[in-house]
């Protein structure tokens, strides 16, 4: 039978060579770890520091290194390490802008570095063929990298093996080297003296004499050597097993790199004089049983970890590229059949072709060692965080103590800042700068994080601490928290402006969805769109759909079971309707129970559909104010009316007038009673061209109002409010009014 022509061909997935621990894993950190620094700068380092010195010096890299190893080792344990290495560790638990912000520079740091360690290769190259021509050297061994990289990561691990066997014979070289003439334990140097970096005569070669050093510019020279833990976490999309192989192949291979240098170290200081070993920097090579096996090892060295890093730099990019947080992520993220990323490693070689053109990375060698670091410091942050917050999908298999992260990041930072300060800050800025860009760009999120169980572990912080120093809510605290009952879509959308305009921008919102019939669907589709809505602008907003039969009644309880909450709301928001009937009946048990629990209220009458006007006049009235008021800094039922005057007024960039009603029985001259609304409008700290009205209550005076978009008044606070009189205002002032009542926690003085 034939297929039918609308039916989709089956898409093949890639065929994916997938790598155990010590291909994958242990064999190219191990050749990363054992390179160019073990043949030509640990001798250096032990005749300048001596065998105490340079102990220390090892001791305290391999230990940075190696807390870094259990933080990662612990992370790969508890998630599912996807492609990116340290890129998916961080991404995961801080979020994809934080783990973009490190992998982009760290990606390129990746690939840099593979021009750095073909320039080391040239080096051990030119010592043995002096006279040919560098450039070429540089392109024809990168042309073979470039080679075995695109081939198939399968065949660079393959090669690895035959250079792991090099190295090993050439370490057995060294230490044979220093049986073929007698030992003289007197020349054995225990404490340096740090005679520094030897300065050469160009012509002869001869030693003219030392740059000082000092023990942490030692270190700074060492530290490098220890920085290849990456080599077999950047496979991470392509292992068998990651949460396996990752933490086995690079722990052992840690300590076990880091046991040969210690062994090093004592081949050196028995090998040569300290004089000798500071001024010669091939001392292993001259002094080795078997020479060329240790020249061999010395270029095969620099070129497996060339190899590794252009291997692993494309896994990189292929990550940045599968979370759409690079331009053209579409282009970096595809794989070829066999699951080669065959675009990013394009790209990568054209970013290495680039750095080689600068013939000398020593400019920005640092900068890139500083990336290096920055990232060990991320993944020891985030098993610092993770173990913190203590939150149960924090599970991991291999648990280590929190003393391990903690001081995994202080040892990153501290070598940070020891090797190169100023290079440190820039780097970081780098990072900052990256992230700054990510925060507005819309990225691929599969999997949450842990950002928000960060946040809520502070607010929970923040809420032992603030019910501690105050049980009750301060004044100076306050800010609008906003219930907002709504029965019908329409009823929430011809108050959004204003809502928007009330908690803008510290405020919250919290919609309770009526189901009272008749409008429960339109409501359930409306409600998330809404609350989209609200997030986009950057206010903290919720809500939820409630059944009842009885619209005062579900409010009321509603606000019972809130007042158990820490972050409760403390304004209930009301919406009255003058083609509505029953309002009394309705909103009056809710105004009842606000007044009880102490909820401020906010009543919003517009007038005749017109809305909010062009939002730029608002007219505060202020009605009953107590006489003491300036003692007790007590102003009556007018805080809150105060408050959202100016919250709203902030929002809408509006001019703000005071009117203040005064009874016709009045003895007080409208001289005085302005005197006193400047005093509040002082301590209210109101803008200082508001407006000042004194108007007589008089069944005419509000058509001596100033005209404006909104009117705020006080809602009087009575037994007996007939919320009838109320909706006849916004007639009366021909605009929409707002009606407040305190809580009595708001304070507009403090």
């Amino acid at each position: 039978m034939n297929k039918s022509a609308t039916e989709k061909p089956k898409l093949k997935s890639p065929k994916v060579k997938y790598f155990g621990t010590f291909q994958g894993v242990f064999t190219p950190t191990v050749l990363t770890i054992l390179g160019v620094i073990m043949y030509i700068r640990h001798p250096w380092v032990v005749g300048n520091a001596g065998i105490v010195g340079a102990i220390v010096i090892v001791c305290v890299s391999v230990a940075i290194t190696l807390f870094t190893s259990l933080s990662m080792a612990s992370m790969t344990t508890n998630i599912r390490i996807e492609s990116g290495g340290a890129f998916s560790i961080i991404s995961q638990s801080l979020g994809l802008e934080i783990g973009g912000s490190i992998g982009i520079p760290l990606y390129f740091s990746q690939a840099c570095v593979v021009a750095m360690y073909i320039f080391g290769f040239r080096e051990g190259w030119l010592w043995i063929f002096p006279d040919h021509p560098p450039i070429l050297i540089d392109a024809a061994t990168f042309a073979v990298i470039a080679l075995i990289a695109g081939i198939s990561a399968d065949l660079a691990f393959k090669i690895q093996y035959l250079i792991m066997a090099i190295i090993i014979g050439s370490i057995v070289s060294i230490v044979v080297g220093v049986f073929q003439s007698p030992i003289d334990f007197d020349q054995v140097r225990w404490f340096g003296n740090y005679e520094g970096v030897p300065i050469y005569d160009t012509n002869t070669g001869e030693v003219l004499g030392f740059k000082p050093a000092s023990f942490w510019i030692v270190f700074a020279v060492f530290f490098p050597a220890v920085t290849g833990i990456m080599a077999g976490v950047n496979m991470s999309g392509e292992l068998s097993n990651p949460r396996k192989n990752i933490p086995t192949g690079t722990l052992l291979a840690v300590v076990l790199t880091g046991i040969i240098y210690i062994a090093l170290i004592f081949v050196a200081a028995l090998m040569a004089t300290p004089e000798e070993l500071v001024s010669d920097y091939y001392i292993f090579i001259d002094r080795a049983w078997w020479k060329p096996i240790v020249i061999a090892g010395l270029l095969g060295a620099t070129f497996s970890s060339a190899l590794s890093s252009m291997v692993g730099a494309p896994r990189i990019l292929l990550a940045l590229g599968q979370k759409n947080i690079l331009p053209k992520s579409r282009y970096f993220s595809k794989v070829s059949s066999s699951g080669e990323p065959r675009n990013a490693i394009y790209f990568s070689i054209l970013v290495v072709i680039f750095s080689l053109l600068f013939r000398d990375l020593n400019a920005i060698a640092p900068l890139i060692t500083m990336f290096f670091l920055i990232t060990y410091a991320m993944i020891n942050v985030v098993v610092l965080i993770e173990q913190s917050l203590g939150l149960p999908s924090f599970r991991p298999t291999l648990k280590v103590p929190i003393i391990i992260p903690l001081l995994g990041t202080i040892g990153c930072f501290f070598v940070m800042f020891i090797i190169n300060p100023t290079v440190s800050l820039v780097s970081i800025s780098i990072v900052v700068a990256f992230y700054a860009m990510l925060l507005n760009k819309t990225l691929i999120r599969t999997k949450g994080d842990v950002r928000s169980g960060l946040f809520t572990a502070i607010a929970d912080w923040a809420t032992k601490i603030s019910n501690e120093l105050s049980p009750q809510k301060e004044a100076r605290a306050w800010q609008p928290e906003l219930l907002v009952p709504v029965e019908a879509p329409k009823e929430i959308k011809g108050a959004y402006r204003l809502i928007y305009a009330l908690t803008y921008p510290k405020g919250s919102i919290k919609v309770l969805g009526m189901l009272l019939g008749g409008e429960e669907d339109r409501l359930q589709k409306y409600l998330p769109e809404l609350m989209e809505s609200f997030q986009k602008a950057k206010i903290s907003s919720s809500y939820t759909l409630v059944d009842g039969e009885n619209f005062g009644k579900t409010v009321s309880i509603s606000m019972q079971a809130l007042e158990t909450a820490f972050f409760k709301p403390n304004i209930i928001f009301l919406k009255l309707d003058e083609k509505k009937r029953g309002l009394q009946e309705k909103y009056m048990p809710i105004i009842y129970e606000a007044k009880q629990r102490k909820w401020g209220l906010v009543l919003l009458a517009n007038y005749e559909g017109v809305g909010l006007g062009i939002e730029k006049t608002i007219n505060l009235w202020l009605d009953v104010i107590p006489d003491e008021w300036e003692d007790q800094l007590n102003l009556g039922n007018n805080d809150l009316a105060i408050l959202t005057s100016l919250i709203i007024r902030n929002n809408w960039n509006a001019r703000l007038n005071i009117i203040k009603t005064v009874r016709a029985e009045s003895p007080l001259s409208d001289e005085k009673i302005l005197k006193e609304m400047e005093q509040i409008k002082i301590l209210a700290r109101m803008p200082k061209n508001t407006n000042i009205q004194v108007i007589r209550r008089t069944p005419d005076m509000w058509a001596e109002a100033p005209i404006a978009d909104l009117n705020i008044l006080e809602l009087p606070d009575k037994e007996d409010l007939d919320l009838k009189r109320l909706q006849e205002i916004p007639n009366k002032l021909r605009t929409a009014c707002l009606f407040t009542l305190d809580s009595k926690i708001e304070n507009a003085l403090v």
